[in-house]
């Protein structure tokens, strides 16, 4: 077959994937979708239960909208804030069951390895003109699959960091497993009987660990045995409250007053900065935690259960034999690297970018959505759409369509170059920062 008349793959079938197979069929392009779950968005139905901070304007690709309208469909509010099922239910869903998408989505489709056809890595005679093949594990059976063009927005969920310090496993973390919950649970839901009056403990310094304390917090009236500590390897406390009020999403900014006032009035114990290296199990049955607090060594004891809120990291497995480069420190789209990486600022946006910044070293390979992000945890779905957008205009050879990339995107209301700073007086005042025992 010649290669114009292979299909582009793309994999992930989440909010960035189905955009790019939105883009392709405007473009009247063929293409193949993999999605290792059962569904499309199988990721966010893992944390289905959460209202994301962003409103539906920002959620909506608009290509996407457009075809969704031609059938009728109608548009949510675009100032509400979808729940993680309602993007699913609402949208993606309804989206993947157009006909001019539904016969291209493999379901249960697990990609394992993306190579040039007849070509290791180190081959590079010929190397452009070959096409992709995809070996993708669907059920008990490992399918091939060849394309023209390969889209990765296979983003990060499922491989979330572990509790340890320095990017590894604490020792006794995996002996524990069954009392550690990566993700953010349904504390409220299906899951309550796991967190009422139990001692938790919260790892993480992102919006993930936020909305656990505040679930859990929500637990204390029904439940008042319920205790919450809250673990962070960040110093400055500051940057986890956000920009507030000056947040231009008016979510976002909330979660920041909130989690600040609870913070502040002691009912959350704080231990920062806290390095877990040890999980052990006490003669009653509970946890200890094992850590460094700056200089000393630190145990915290009685915990019953632990919520793993430490971020995520991209999965490059399966792109062993495809020639692609990423930022050394953050394992995101290099270009983007000096934009995003939290060591030098807390900037929830990055400037416009598409193909070109996208680029990777292997003719017609990118990757993009949170993935493009590496570890960095300030991506946005608004983002993503822009990103394949280019990549699409690229690919049909529109190239200033793809070079004329334009994205507003909303403020933090916080930027910081000197994160090494320490928190202000007043926003420490009351702050309940606790030393742990030895």
């Amino acid at each position: 077959m010649n290669n114009n008349q292979l299909p582009i793959a793309i994999i992930g079938g989440g909010p960035v994937g189905l955009a790019a197979a939105a883009h392709l069929v405007n473009q009247n392009q063929p293409f193949v979708l993999f999605e290792s779950g059962p569904r499309v968005g199988h990721n966010l139905l893992s944390w289905a239960h959460v209202r994301v901070f962003s409103p539906w304007k920002y959620n909506l690709d608009k290509v996407a909208s457009e075809l969704l309208q031609q059938q009728g469909w109608q548009a949510p509010d675009e100032d509400g804030l979808p729940t993680g099922a309602s993007l699913v239910q609402d949208y993606l869903e309804p989206l993947s069951n157009l006909s001019q998408l539904k016969p291209h989505i493999v379901l249960n489709a697990k990609v394992m390895q993306i190579n040039r056809k007849g070509l290791d890595k180190v081959k590079t005679k010929g190397r452009d003109v070959q096409p992709f093949v995809i070996q993708v594990q669907q059920g008990e059976a490992l399918q091939t699959y060849e394309a023209k063009a390969v889209i990765d927005a296979s983003g990060t969920w499922q491989n979330p960091n572990p509790l340890g310090t320095g990017g590894t496993s604490a020792i006794g973390e995996q002996a524990h497993a069954d009392h550690i919950f990566y993700g953010i649970p349904d504390v409220l839901g299906k899951d309550k009987t796991r967190y009422a009056n139990k001692s938790t403990l919260v790892v993480g310094g992102g919006h993930s660990a936020i909305n656990s304390i505040l679930d859990l917090r929500k637990l204390v009236s029904d439940h008042p045995d319920t205790e919450i500590h809250w673990v962070l390897r960040k110093e400055n406390l500051k940057t986890v409250f956000g920009g507030k009020e000056k947040d231009s999403l008016a979510a976002r900014g909330a979660l920041g007053k909130r989690i600040e006032k609870l913070v502040q009035t002691g009912k959350v114990k704080v231990y920062t900065p806290f390095q877990i290296t040890e999980v052990h199990t006490q003669a009653n049955g509970r946890l200890q935690i094992v850590g460094q607090q700056k200089d000393a060594l630190k145990a915290l004891e009685n915990i019953d259960q632990i919520i793993c809120n430490t971020g995520a990291r991209p999965d490059f497995s399966f792109l062993r034999e495809i020639r692609y480069n990423t930022d050394s420190a953050l394992e995101s789209v290099p270009a983007l690297a000096p934009l995003i990486d939290p060591n030098v600022h807390s900037c929830g946006t990055v400037r416009p970018h598409g193909e070109a910044e996208l680029r990777q070293p292997e003719k017609d390979f990118y990757v993009v959505g949170s993935k493009s992000y590496g570890r960095a945890p300030t991506f946005l779905m608004a983002t993503g759409y822009e990103q394949v957008r280019s990549i699409v205009a690229a690919l049909v050879g529109d190239w200033d369509a793809a070079q004329q990339v334009q994205l507003n995107l909303p403020e933090t209301g916080v930027c910081s170059t000197n994160l090494a700073q320490k928190a202000s007086e007043e926003v420490l005042e009351g702050v309940a920062v606790q030393g742990g025992c030895c």
